[in-house]
């Protein structure tokens, strides 16, 4: 794609990585055929290379206006796209700093900004979020059905380990898991302790970046990268091997690190460290195959009723971390029987904050990914994100976990 870009980006590094980007496309089209709000919504700017084009005449001058900014705010950041893309353009980065420039130059105002501001401002503080939390779980029964199903049941971690080990690797803990979610890192905990892994927390550590990211204050998501690695880098120099993330969209975000502070002379170096050490849980379980084989084969047979399963594998999984397979296989030797999953590439409609601020665009999709998923009967739905676990759960009877929790289950029954 030929690209003349504005004075005001060309020479910066954003505009160096757009334009390489940019000229990476050739408008085959193939991006519309996976892409979630094209196929809902069937138009040309509501796909990605319809986006391209958008980012391009601003980056190129043109003034964007509220229906450029639509079009970009419609986008999950899925990156099914990229997936399939055989140019390898790098959409997802294009559209943040598409989006950086649009938020500059064409302001939001009134109750589009006043939720935005209060996203970016509750989410990524887990003591502000776990309190609203902790208070929204305590009078759960008399909320509006539709605030009630983003609100789940009070809960705990479960038991803590209390053997202590040589190999340790660090938990992030995030920023809304912790209050909604406690047992996923509490399963976490026990199954790396099986395993002889000891799962360390950094005092310190919090939200991983992307909630800031992606509604475009950029400056906020560096500032979240650098506490977390202040946070990280002491526990990383006494030996702990992994920074172990048990959210994959929190994954996405921490291996971006390097890219988000190149040009800060006091991280870039330990960002790439971080990068190069931070690992999903699935990965941190795969390398121990031989340890979790003899530990399963310890384990009594699941009940026939307990088998079939439904796996969801979000879109931060397979598109951001390009995992695909690991935890389904994982699943399956645990025990469990995988049903069918149709249009598996497809977002549920979570993707991060995109459920508050699209509620309809994300409702169609969560009823197609449920309709999906529940084909073939399965007695559970397991995940790997946090958010698609909230999202789905408040569409559904089945229940709801992630996948972590039912291999804790296994050594547990």
């Amino acid at each position: 794609m030929e690209t003349h870009l504005a004075d005001f980006i060309r020479h910066t590094t954003a505009g160096r990585e757009a334009e390489e980007i940019l000229r990476r496309c050739v408008h085959c089209g193939f991006c519309t055929a996976t892409c979630p709000t094209y196929q809902l919504l069937g138009d040309e700017l509501d796909g990605p290379r319809g986006r391209i084009y958008l980012i391009k005449q601003v980056l190129e001058g043109t003034a964007p206006t509220e229906k450029t900014r639509l079009h970009l705010d419609r986008c999950l950041t899925c990156r099914s796209c990229e997936s399939t893309c055989p140019s390898g353009v790098h959409y997802s980065r294009l559209l943040d700093i598409g989006r950086e420039v649009v938020e500059r130059k064409v302001p939001r105002s009134g109750g589009d900004a006043m939720m935005r501001g209060a996203l970016k401002t509750l989410l990524p503080r887990p003591t502000l979020f776990g309190a609203a939390m902790k208070l929204g779980q305590s009078v759960r029964l008399m909320l509006p059905g539709a605030l009630r199903a983003k609100v789940p049941p009070l809960s705990s971690a479960g038991p803590a380990p209390h053997r202590a080990h040589a190999r340790k690797m660090i938990a992030l803990a995030g920023c809304v898991q912790p209050s909604m979610y406690p047992n996923i890192n509490g399963a976490t905990r026990r199954v790396l302790d099986r395993l002889g892994i000891e799962m360390i927390e950094a005092r310190g550590a919090g939200c991983c970046g992307a909630v800031r990211l992606h509604l475009n204050e950029a400056e906020g998501a560096r500032d979240d990268a650098r506490r977390n690695i202040d946070a990280w880098w002491p526990l990383l120099e006494a030996g702990a091997e992994h920074v172990v993330t048990t959210a994959s969209g929190c994954g996405t975000q921490v291996v971006e690190y390097a890219h988000l502070l190149q040009e800060d002379p006091d991280y870039a170096t330990k960002s790439a460290r971080v990068v190069l050490a931070t690992r999903d849980v699935s990965e941190v379980i795969l390398a121990e195959a031989d340890a979790l084989k003899a530990l399963l084969a310890a384990c009594p047979p699941l009940a026939e009723a307990q088998r079939p399963l439904a796996f969801h594998s979000p879109c931060s999984l397979q598109h951001g971390l390009k995992i695909r397979g690991t935890i389904e296989a994982l699943l399956v030797a645990a025990g469990y029987t995988l049903t069918p999953v149709a249009d598996s590439h497809l977002c549920c409609g979570s993707a991060g904050t995109y459920s508050v601020l699209q509620p309809e665009i994300s409702q169609r999709l969560q009823a197609n990914k449920l309709h999906a998923l529940s084909a073939g009967r399965p007695a559970a739905i397991a995940s790997a994100n946090v958010g698609c676990i909230a999202h789905l759960g408040s569409g559904t009877e089945l229940p709801v976990r992630h996948w972590i929790e039912l291999l804790d289950a296994r050594f547990s029954a």
